[in-house]
């Protein structure tokens, strides 16, 4: 039975990165780079007003009082004509350029006008080289880097590549990831279940699970457990970039979801994990005719087991999918806030509450029914990880953890 970092590095030697491919900004939001970016142009390009006022020589207006006489009016959009002398000043708008010879901006509110005498009368504190106005390249240098390949496209990050010259980019999109749950006993979330019946919670769960990873999920509704229903929609699901199925892939008599995955030509990579809970979880891969691949994977069906092994293993591979340069889950620590006991002979990961007290991260383990108690997680944020082996973790003691 596999590690779980051995079923990581398993998943990241398999799952290859999308190829990269050419898009706009209005349809890059939320892919990542594929390739880094450097701007095209100093930012802020010229000498930059961050507010309405006049452009002064900071030498003129020391002590913060003057009387200067007005050049011209410069508004944004437009060039200086004027470069300014000792005792001379333009008024300026917001983002508008500074005329040569200025080093400041002192604020409209600080200004009285006088139109006859074509003159405006400051009365400010003392002013200093560099107030309220960017000076050229401050932010940005032509040809420096703006955005690293790897980078996720937020609407600030889409922004920037705006402003930086970059309007079309190159990026890996997200994947395409078909749900199916599997199993007689399902029945849909807004159907009364007859005895012997639960209602099909996983599919939603796992619907929104991939929302959260930015991939597009596709829901299949539920396969029975007859080979001709379950043949039929696994072929259906292999036409994404992942499926997912929900159940059917332990040791039982029904578990028909690995025998029909080879019957499809599915290769297996592996079969069972050693953690709590989680152990059936099942992943694979179809190489397809157009020579993109489908990955698959078998989650358990009970609930808490396909939650935790999606936040796992199935964000993992959707994040290499997508390019990230660290798919992984990422590791904290936190300080346990209350006694907690283990036992049995798989790691656990067990569904917590992580908060911030006192200045650092604690976090508190939620007590379970087992893998079948969704309703248990409801306050969950993470997980926290326990090794092998019948233990007592004392609060205060420091324990990984897993944000979800």
């Amino acid at each position: 039975m596999l590690s779980v970092q051995e079923a990581f590095q398993l998943i990241l030697e398999t799952v290859k990165p999308a190829s990269p491919e050419q898009r706009t900004l209005f349809e890059a939001w939320h892919c990542v780079l594929a390739e880094g970016t450097v701007s095209d142009l100093n930012i802020p390009p010229f000498d930059k007003a961050l507010m309405d006022g006049f452009a002064v020589k900071s030498s003129d207006c020391q002590n913060g009082k003057a009387t200067l006489q007005i050049q011209e009016i410069i508004y944004a959009g437009s060039v200086p004509t004027i470069s300014l002398q000792s005792g001379q000043t333009s008024q300026i708008m917001t983002g508008a350029p500074l005329p040569e010879g200025a080093d400041a901006v002192v604020q409209i509110e600080h200004c009285q006008i006088d139109d006859a005498a074509r003159s405006v009368k400051i009365d400010t504190g003392p002013v200093s080289p560099g107030k309220n106005m960017l000076p050229q390249s401050s932010v940005l240098e032509a040809g420096a880097p703006v955005l690293a390949a790897g980078t996720l496209l937020r609407p600030q990050e889409i922004g920037a590549l705006a402003e930086t010259g970059s309007p079309t980019v190159k990026v890996r999109r997200a994947p395409t990831v078909a749900i199916l749950a599997t199993g007689d006993e399902l029945v849909a979330p807004e159907e009364s279940p007859e005895p012997g019946q639960i209602r099909n919670s996983n599919e939603v769960m796992l619907h929104a699970q991939i929302l959260q990873t930015d991939a597009k999920p596709q829901p299949l509704g539920i396969a029975r457990d007859e080979r001709n229903h379950l043949r039929s929609k696994i072929q259906e699901g292999l036409k994404s970039d992942f499926l997912l199925l929900s159940g059917g892939v332990s040791a039982g008599e029904r578990d028909l979801v690995p025998s029909e995955l080879e019957q499809a030509g599915v290769k297996q990579v592996f079969h069972m994990v050693n953690l709590k809970p989680g152990k059936p979880l099942w992943f694979g891969i179809l190489e397809r005719s157009d020579g993109d691949p489908c990955y698959i994977f078998g989650l358990p069906g009970n609930p808490v087991s396909s939650m935790v092994c999606f936040e796992l293993f199935v964000r993992t591979a959707i994040r290499q999918f997508m390019g990230f340069p660290s798919p992984r889950p990422q590791v904290q620590q936190a300080r346990l806030k209350n006694d907690y006991h283990t036992s049995g002979n798989r790691p656990t990961y067990q569904p917590a509450r992580l908060e911030w007290e006192a200045g650092e991260s604690t976090v508190s383990p939620l007590i379970t029914m087992g893998s079948a108690d969704l309703n248990s997680t409801v306050k969950a944020n993470a997980v926290a990880l326990f090794p092998t082996g019948n233990q007592h973790y004392q609060a205060g003691l420091k324990v990984d953890v897993f944000l979800w």
